[in-house]
């Protein structure tokens, strides 16, 4: 291993492209990687630090850095930084130092940086009954190609348990022999890009089949803004696919949380509901990790207590 001479900010960028190139990670996770480092390099800079080698960063540094994001305060509104949000900050410059491993430069082992307890809260979810979902589904009526086009986006969403970032990379090409199907299997690539099978039910291809009919474009993107004039467009951004989720979710009244991730989360818990066991639903989500899955097991507690003390025979056994 070598001592660099270059100062740890000056790293990033090439910490990037290691990212992209050999780690294979997603352009998401590469802004969120740049967006939390740029704390980083603030915190170093306020300290005068901004030359620091990566061979001179002391488990001190990484102590002060930590006690900074404890007592880190929004300057317009005094807001402080959740446990899991300082976790992110923290996995961010881990990854960071695992670079410095991977390229043989002398540098504090990422190990040496311990994750804190994430706040409870972090374990809970937000989802849709199946009748919020039946009436957030309901309240988009067809009445031209952008209409058609949003319900074919939320009926997709929530029989595939689609990432928003999946769903924005769909292509028409993938949909090209769907004219006689009734239901339909795809393989998209997830986080890390890890493949995977997605089923689009009978209803939500349906609507695509329409969509796909009324819009009159030769882009490659599935979904599309009809921005312009002629009623063609690019591909929608994951913000836009937020905005109509969000629109729909108050012209139905249902909970103003409502996202494409609620979406998601609604998927997994009606499979749960329904029986599917957890490593199926670990499958359909594309998690990596079983425990990742298991926090949908917190929402159904309630569910299952309910039906155990309605059928359980053991309350009719005399004493």
């Amino acid at each position: 291993m070598e001592q660099s001479t270059k100062p740890i900010p000056k790293h990033i960028p090439d910490f990037l492209d290691f990212c992209e190139v050999q780690k294979g990670l997603r352009t998401n996770t590469q802004k969120n990687y740049q967006h939390y480092l740029h704390k980083f390099t603030g915190w170093l800079a306020s300290r005068n630090l901004e030359g620091l080698l990566p061979h001179q960063l002391t488990p001190e540094h990484i102590w002060d850095y930590r006690l900074y994001l404890s007592r880190y305060q929004n300057p317009k509104n005094g807001q402080t930084l959740k446990k899991s949000t300082q976790n992110y900050y923290l996995i961010a410059l881990r990854a960071f130092l695992g670079y410095f491993v991977q390229k043989d430069i002398v540098s504090l082992p990422p190990d040496k940086i311990t994750l804190p307890k994430a706040d409870k809260s972090t374990k809970s979810i937000k989802f849709l009954t199946i009748e919020q979902v039946e009436k957030l589904l309901n309240t988009v009526q067809p009445k031209d190609a952008i209409s058609i086009r949003d319900r074919a986006i939320l009926e997709s969403l929530f029989s595939t348990g689609l990432r928003i970032a999946e769903l924005v990379s769909l292509n028409t090409e993938q949909f090209a022999n769907i004219k006689d199907k009734k239901d339909f299997e795809l393989s998209v690539i997830g986080k890390g890009g890890t493949p995977r099978a997605v089923y689009f039910s009978q209803r939500a291809l349906e609507w695509i089949k329409k969509y796909l009919s009324v819009r009159n474009s030769s882009e490659k993107s599935l979904f599309i803004n009809f921005r312009d004039k002629d009623g063609t467009g690019g591909r929608l951004t994951p913000r836009s696919i937020e905005r109509i989720v969000k629109k729909y979710a108050i012209l139905a009244g249902i909970p103003v949380f409502t996202t494409p991730h609620t979406l998601r989360h609604s998927y997994a818990t009606d499979l749960l509901t329904q029986g599917v066991d957890l490593r199926s639903i670990q499958e359909f989500l594309g998690h990596k990790n079983i425990v990742t899955t298991q926090i949908y097991t917190h929402v159904t507690n309630k569910r299952l207590r309910d039906i155990h003390r309605q059928f359980h025979s053991g309350k009719n056994l005399k004493s």
